[in-house]
Order: structure tokens, then C-alpha cells, then sequence
């Protein structure tokens, strides 16, 4: 699975200069995406698009983040509640790249300023500053910036190229996935990797290669993919995250999801890339 290359432009050096960021917001073109509390993003009625919002009233910097250009015009995201609403896991199946760059930036972006408004060292209240992607405390005299938690998510196969599904405890019955985890503290995504799978499901990895990453804001994951070879095939599932996993070959799982016995993750996620790469034999293989 290769991510696409953006089709924003974040306006990085443009956005220190706050009078042009304010021309933006009444500038032709120009778009607003509202974000309410839930990270639901106003859509249109049918749910399929991000709603074609003009930006109106006056521009409040700390309030209206510059999410960047998008096919020449300003777009700005806020923290407002909207009719009709969708959360991401109905957009992002239907919305093309760019639809899903942008309501995954915007919910991203607002979440941060909604969630971490103080100081993580003095707790003084912080401001908006440089269009909105940075929080700057006073008191300390320094830049807060958004943050995002790593988290792997990783393809493992054996040697007869099966892919290793997991069965999360609370997710409904029939649905797996490729397993994944957060990176500790001090911890290599590679070994994170080789953690998560063990502790899961029993499993050590031989051999682990990077595929590709998607941000994840759910609430600030960026979502690390990978390809890992498996050392054996025994399974022990640790049954506090994972309730039960299974190795599949290609028809296998066409029949199982066909038969209605798995259900996979939705469209637009980086799981449903990897899986689907796997099905159509796309994947690298890993090394050693």
C-alpha cells in the first residue's frame, strides 16, 4: 500500500505572516470545515462529500485554523457543531484521497486545540498563533505544536503466505483485522512490531519491513504499517485485547468474508490497503 502524495499545501512559511492568513479567509474560494466535539465533520446530505462551506463573519485566529491550500484555495477548520454530521469511519470509505486528507487534517487540528488548550509545563492557558498549529504559552514562552501518538499496525504472515487476523474483545462478532498496537516509551517501531504480536497472539517475528502510514485521529494516532514474516505458526492468543486469531489463505478468507463469517476493516483505511494488497499478492515481502 503507497500513500498517495499530498494534495495539501499546508503553507508553511505564508502562514507566519497573520495578515495574509487573514486575507485568506475572505479570499475566493476559500472553505470552512466544521469539526464538532464527537470529530463529526458537516457533510452533505447524503454523507458521501465534506459539505462546500463558505467561511462568514469575521476571521477569529483563535478560533479558524489554516488547514492549508487545497486545489488553490484556503481552507480553515473549526470547532462547531453541523447539520448533517458523519464521523470519519462513514467518510473516509467514500471520500477520494484528497476528501480524506482534508477531514482527517481538519479533525485532527481541531481536536488538539480542543483537548490540550494549557501549557503542558506551567499550565497557563495558551493561544493561537501561525494560523492555528501552534499554541504558544506566554508564561513559559514557548510553542506547543500538535501531537501525534505512533501506533504500528502490521501485515504477519507465515511460510505458506497466510495473513494473521485477529478478533478484538470488543469489537461485534465477525469483525478482524491485521493487529496493531501503540509504541512504547523508548521503544523502535520495529520492536514494537515484534511486542504487539507476541503479546497478542504468541507469535515472534522474524523479519519486519515498512509499508506505509496513515494518520489516524482517533483520537492523534498516525498509524505505522507493516509487513512482518512470522518464525512459526502456533498461536496463543492473550484473550484481554485479542479474543482469538487465525491464519487464512487467500480463499479462505474470500469465502469467509463472502459467507458473511469475517467482516474487514472499511474502505479508506490502511488496514483495508494492507489486506488488500495481501489478496492481490502486492505486498513486498519482508526481508530475512
Amino acid at each position: 500500500m503507497q500513500t498517495a502524495a499530498s494534495h495539501l499545501d499546508r503553507c508553511e512559511y505564508e502562514r507566519k505572516d497573520d495578515a495574509w492568513v487573514e486575507e485568506q479567509w475572505s479570499a475566493a474560494g476559500s472553505l470552512l470545515l466544521s469539526v464538532d466535539e464527537t470529530g463529526h465533520v458537516a457533510c452533505t446530505d447524503d454523507r458521501r462529500g465534506v459539505a462546500d462551506r463558505r467561511p462568514s463573519g469575521d476571521y477569529d485566529p483563535q478560533r479558524h485554523y489554516l488547514l492549508g491550500r487545497w486545489r488553490g484555495a484556503a481552507v480553515f477548520a473549526v470547532l462547531a457543531a453541523a447539520e448533517p454530521s458523519a464521523g470519519l469511519r462513514t467518510l473516509l470509505p467514500v471520500l477520494d484521497d484528497a476528501g480524506r486528507e482534508l477531514v482527517l487534517a481538519a479533525v485532527a487540528l481541531v481536536n488538539w486545540h480542543r483537548t490540550s488548550p494549557h501549557c503542558g509545563s506551567c499550565g497557563a492557558l495558551t493561544r493561537v498563533t501561525t494560523g492555528g498549529i501552534v499554541r504558544h504559552c506566554d508564561n513559559c514562552n514557548r510553542d506547543r505544536f500538535p501531537r501525534s501518538d505512533p501506533a504500528i499496525i502490521v501485515a504477519v504472515l507465515d511460510a505458506n503466505d497466510r495473513l494473521l487476523l485477529g478478533h478484538q474483545v470488543v469489537w461485534p462478532t465477525g469483525r478482524m483485522s491485521i493487529l496493531a498496537g501503540f509504541v512504547s516509551a523508548g521503544e523502535s517501531l520495529e520492536q514494537a512490531v515484534r511486542r504487539e504480536v507476541a503479546e497478542e497472539t504468541g507469535v515472534r517475528v522474524a523479519a519486519v519491513r515498512y509499508l506505509s502510514s496513515q494518520p489516524w485521529p482517533f483520537p492523534r494516532s498516525l498509524m505505522l504499517g507493516f509487513i512482518a514474516r512470522a518464525a512459526g505458526d502456533e498461536l496463543n492468543v492473550d484473550g484481554v485485547e485479542i479474543e482469538h486469531a487465525r491464519w487464512f489463505s487467500r480463499d479462505e478468507l474470500a469465502e469467509a468474508t463472502s459467507n458473511g463469517e469475517v467482516a474487514l476493516p472499511g474502505s479508506g483505511s490502511i488496514a483495508q490497503g494492507i489486506i488488500d494488497d495481501w489478496r492481490t499478492g502486492s505486498l513486498p515481502r519482508p526481508e530475512g
